[in-house]
């Protein structure tokens, strides 16, 4: 070989080499795992404490669990039951929705906002109207006309009562 050639051989070698080492590098193993608060996680590194329950993924496949829907309803439960009860939620389905379809809930009665309301009680009712017409609310910021069969529309009291203070 001349001295030409005997250097692209040279980078042909090198560059297959470096080409070999990068191509290593996204070879890590990755696993899943489930902490103590029910939240999934997924990491080269596994803590000491999930080692034995951590499971190896194969990122060629996607991993399938053996009932999704039931880890889904038992967070959904668990996260639910932190919270006060809000007006206007149902509860969670035991199980999907292969039941006929519910009933439409029926609106509560209205607790009307006078002159004599007081701001605490003010705020509590326009938050849980708030919270009822939350679900019904579109992306461009309008509300499906059916939440108004759901839900009591109460105005904000901030005319009156000022921003809303803890």
């Amino acid at each position: 070989m001349q001295g030409g050639d005997m250097r692209i051989a040279k980078r042909f070698i090198w560059g297959a080499v470096v080409l070999g080492l990068v191509s290593g590098v996204g070879a890590t193993d990755i696993y899943r795992w489930v902490d103590e608060n029910g939240r999934t996680h997924l990491s080269d590194v596994v803590p000491e404490r999930y080692r034995d329950t951590a499971i190896r993924v194969d990122s060629r496949s996607p991993e399938r669990t053996p009932d999704p829907q039931r880890e889904a309803r038992d967070w959904a439960a668990r996260e639910a039951s932190r919270l006060p009860p809000a007006v206007g939620r149902s509860p969670l389905p035991a199980e999907p929705a292969t039941a006929p379809a519910l009933a439409p809930a029926v609106k509560r009665p209205a607790q009307t906002v006078t002159a004599k309301t007081d701001c605490a009680t003010w705020w509590r009712l326009y938050r849980e109207s708030q919270d009822c017409f939350g679900p019904f609310r579109l992306v461009g910021g309008g509300i499906k006309p059916e939440a108004f069969e759901h839900c009591n529309e109460i105005p904000g009291p901030e005319s009156r009562c000022g921003p809303y203070r803890h």
